[in-house]
């Protein structure tokens, strides 16, 4: 049974049974806490909660889910996948336990001539949490299933919660047992592979206190509405169901992993250590597909990071297959034509993701180069010490700053006869993990305070008027001061605000908070910050300045009008800029991101090169035609399929409801998916000033642009500079480029000059400084402040004359100076001055140190520096002291 007929009867089963067949969220989660969608249950987590009412009583969906927590252990275990589909269906206070066992079963046994799954009641095994005797009658009465493959389990495994107060409840989980030759007998308390866990059903009906952990809390008492959550693994099923011994060799994963069989010239199933390594490509790159398939770009931080990491550990894996060429041209076509059936965004939008990624892996190839030559440094040094082991702060700054992977960097060492310091590198690696912990549980903190938010919630939606109305009349729903839900807020406060509603624009797709205030019958508040903290309600960030505001006031929301205008002219500026993009450099130039703001606005945009400046001036240009030609700019409210088939374009990563409104500028020229404001003619942005394009990554760039007022005052700037210089400069505007560039080159050729009188003036000053020399036990010495002087090169070269003037006899030649308010010291020794141990690295470390710096260099010959030129004297007296006597 093909993956994806598995999916089908899996959502006809509960379509038909009255679920709303709900389509995939994003795998770019909403939740402020998760960077991506971890499990089919995070988009209803709201609906679970109780935080927002659930729009339908019960659903069902196939939701694509990422988790990385395991990925040192993908390729090696049959089930884990970083890109996994969790088939879920949920009951939001409607069907309970008995119910939802039923529809388990049923799916699970029945026969595949009538749409079922076909498994066999023999194979199947079933866990319970230990007190649950509900969960026991119903599956005796359900299944039949003897008492021994029922097991009952303690907290750990079988009990569900977030581990915040909230709701919780246990669970049951089915397992397939895949029979002797893959294990111990005993069913899943055994915890051993043989036992595959295919559907977990939790059943969510009490709620719990404070506590420590997972197991450690109270039970307040029973949720008012039940909820039934559940998830059956996709893929878990689809490999048992296809007869194949892992998730890795299903029909929409084994096409990748027998390309990199053939590229690598390895026979799949030959060698455990290379079978690992074929699974991991297999995963991390279909893994990857659907990650920038929703939008996210390789990075070096959040999601990003995730997304590089799975590109990164896939180049090494081929490596370690013994392919050093770009395989990912070869790699993703595979993946694409293995998903397509099932996401045909992958096939639609293979040019972009394509270019993604064969531009991630030439960066990274190149970067594997770099790596290895620190590396080789690193190897050399432990070699030439005579140590065996590389240090595992070497290996961790290979992997935290360069990608290098352990395993490649413990692999290229033990080539050089080297072990690496694995433990320090462990520890290390903890440490880095223990700090990103410390992060998330911070984040955990702040999505529990939404729960503060759920009352208002549970009120209605916050209505917002602002495409209308820059005022509108509303009433005060709630008020929240440090976290905690308060009747009053009074002068001086910072609170948050929910109001029925609204006319401020809350920051959301790029566009920054409204700007304005909320006034009220002996009450007046500044408007700090706008934001939706739950789908559905919007929150106010205010300063209370006047009076005191409570909870049932009435209250009118006014926007700061010329704040608004400009955002609208930013936002509107912001797409025009888009379409011109596109159509200066074709379809692929896909809009990453933007951000804009009254006066301002930047986007990120695919490419990989930098524009030329012929190029940022036809975008610019073409830009400035769309709003000299007056383009209407009209807003429609529509279903989001209308609107696709439209040829609306949509934000990647942003997420959209089943209605969504269309923002058009000149028809079809810029068509987007869009809730922000935006003017209501394109003449009305006045003009756009693109003032910087740069790279913010491999495989994207920013454009940067001013609008409006802000556009013309900096082009006013930049005129009266203009201006200045072609008075004082005495030339036509017209001709400053040239006679600047005369003045550079003259200035330059003076420049050259004065070095040249300067090192002369050097030159002449040899015979002194060595006629200044002191000798003592043997040792001739010269030891000065030379004071400014123009660069270190001729510090260098006065150095080397002094210690040539000085002739066979031992000595050492210190000169200290000033270059370019930075202190240096450069000393040269000679055969005898080495032969009494005297060695110029060591001296320069001795002066360095005092100068509050460091430096090296050979025996020979040093260099050194630091950050206080005053401590010069101080560095030469210690430079002394450390001679022989």
């Amino acid at each position: 049974m093909q993956t994806a007929e598995i999916r089908r009867r899996w959502l006809d089963y509960f379509g038909e049974r009255g679920h709303t067949v709900v389509p995939s969220a994003s795998l770019v989660s909403d939740d402020p806490t998760l960077l991506f969608t971890v499990a089919g249950m995070v988009p209803f987590i709201p609906y679970l909660t109780g935080l927002v009412p659930a729009p339908y009583p019960r659903a069902t969906s196939v939701q694509k889910c990422i988790r990385t927590l395991d990925i040192e252990e993908v390729g090696k275990t049959p089930r884990h996948g970083t890109f996994f589909q969790m088939n879920g269906n949920f009951s939001f206070g409607d069907y309970f336990k008995k119910e939802a066992i039923e529809f388990a079963w049923e799916l699970l046994t029945g026969s595949e001539q009538d749409g079922f799954y076909g498994f066999s009641p023999d194979d199947l095994w079933v866990t319970i949490y230990e007190d649950d005797d509900d969960a026991f009658r119903f599956w005796k009465d359900t299944a039949g299933l003897p008492d021994e493959r029922i097991q009952r389990l303690g907290m750990d495994t079988n009990y569900w919660s977030t581990g915040l107060p909230g709701p919780a409840g246990p669970c049951s989980e089915i397992f397939f047992d895949r029979g002797p030759a893959y294990g111990v007998d005993g069913g899943p308390a055994t915890d051993d592979d043989r036992y595959v866990e295919i559907w977990n059903l939790v059943f969510m009906q009490y709620l719990r206190g404070e506590g420590r952990g997972k197991n450690d809390f109270e039970i307040l008492g029973e949720l008012p509405r039940k909820n039934i959550d559940t998830g059956m693994g996709l893929e878990r099923v689809a490999f048992l169901k296809q007869g194949v011994e892992n998730m890795y060799e299903i029909d929409q994963v084994r096409p990748v992993l027998d390309r990199a069989a053939e590229l690598s010239g390895k026979r799949y199933g030959a060698d455990h250590d290379d079978d690992v390594r074929m699974r991991v490509i297999a995963d991390h790159v279909r893994s990857s597909l659907m990650l920038m398939a929703d939008g996210v770009t390789p990075s070096n931080e959040g999601r990003g990071y995730i997304l590089r990491r799975l590109l990164r550990r896939s180049v090494r894996a081929m490596r370690l297959l013994g392919v050093d060429t770009a395989t990912f041209p070869e790699l993703f076509p595979a993946s694409r034509d293995a998903m397509k059936a099932a996401y045909p965004e992958v096939d639609t939008d293979y040019a972009r993701i394509g270019r993604l990624a064969y531009g991630e892996e030439e960066t990274f190839l190149k970067t594997l180069e770099s790596g290895t030559s620190i590396l080789d440094v690193a190897v050399e040094k432990v070699r030439t010490s005579g140590g065996k082991k590389l240090e595992g702060d070497v290996a961790f700054q290979l992997h935290d700053t360069f990608g290098f992977p352990i395993d490649l960097t413990m692999e290229m060492a033990e080539e050089a006869g080297l072990t690496v310091d694995r433990s320090a590198f462990e520890t290390l690696m903890a440490q880095q993990r223990n700090r990103a912990k410390a992060d998330a549980r911070a984040k955990k903190t702040l999505l529990a305070d939404l729960s503060v938010y759920s009352d208002f919630r549970a009120k209605g939606e916050t209505v917002f008027t602002g495409y209308e109305f820059l005022e509108t009349d509303g009433t005060v729903l709630g008020i929240i001061v440090g976290g905690e839900s308060v009747q009053r807020a009074r002068v001086g406060d910072i609170a948050d605000v929910i109001l029925t509603e609204t006319s401020l624009y809350a920051e959301s797709g790029g566009q920054e908070a409204d700007a304005g205030r909320i006034v009220g019958e002996g009450f007046e508040l500044e408007v700090l910050d706008v934001q939706r903290p739950v789908k559905g309600l919007v929150s106010h960030k205010v300063e209370v300045t006047k009076g005191e505001v409570g909870v049932g006031d009435a209250a009118t929301s006014i926007v700061d009008a010329a704040w608004r205008r400009g955002a609208t002219q930013a936002h509107s500026a912001t797409h025009i800029i888009h379409a011109a993009l596109r159509e200066v450099l074709g379809p692929q130039a896909h809009q990453a991101g933007s951000y804009n703001k009254a006066g301002y606005m930047r986007l990120d945009f695919n490419w990989n090169q930098a524009l030329s400046p012929a190029t940022r001036t036809e975008i610019e240009e073409l830009s400035n035609n769309a709003i000299r030609n007056n383009l209407e700019v009209e807003t429609k409210v529509m279903p989001l399929t209308e609107a696709k088939a439209l040829g609306a374009m949509a934000l990647f990563g942003e997420k959209y409801g089943e209605t969504v409104r269309v923002v058009e500028i000149g028809g079809p020229w810029s068509r987007e998916l869009c809730a922000g404001t935006h003017v209501s003619r394109s003449s009305e942005i006045g003009l756009i000033n693109v003032v910087s394009e740069a790279s913010v990554g491999s495989s994207n760039r920013r454009i940067e642009s001013l609008v409006g007022m802000d556009a013309f005052r900096d082009l006013a700037t930049e005129r009266a500079i203009v201006s200045r210089l072609s008075t004082e400069l005495k030339t036509p505007r017209e001709q400053l480029p040239e006679r600047i560039a005369g003045l550079m080159a003259s200035l330059k050729e003076a420049e050259k000059k004065i070095a040249a009188y300067q090192s002369a003036a050097l030159g002449e000053r040899i015979p002194g400084l060595a006629d200044a020399a002191v000798r003592r036990g043997g040792l001739t010495s010269v030891i000065e402040n030379l004071g400014t002087v123009a660069s270190a090169d001729d510090v260098r070269t006065l150095s080397l004359g002094v210690r040539g003037r000085l002739g066979n006899e031992p000595a050492i030649v210190a000169f200290f100076a000033d270059v370019a308010e930075k202190p240096i010291v450069i000393v040269a020794t000679n055969d005898g001055a080495r032969a009494l141990g005297v060695r110029a690295g060591s001296m320069v470390s001795i002066a360095a140190g005092v100068l509050g710096g460091g430096g090296g260099g050979k025996d020979d010959i040093a260099q050194g520096g630091g950050t206080s030129v005053a401590a010069i004297p101080e560095a030469a007296d210690a430079l002394r002291a450390a001679l022989p006597a």
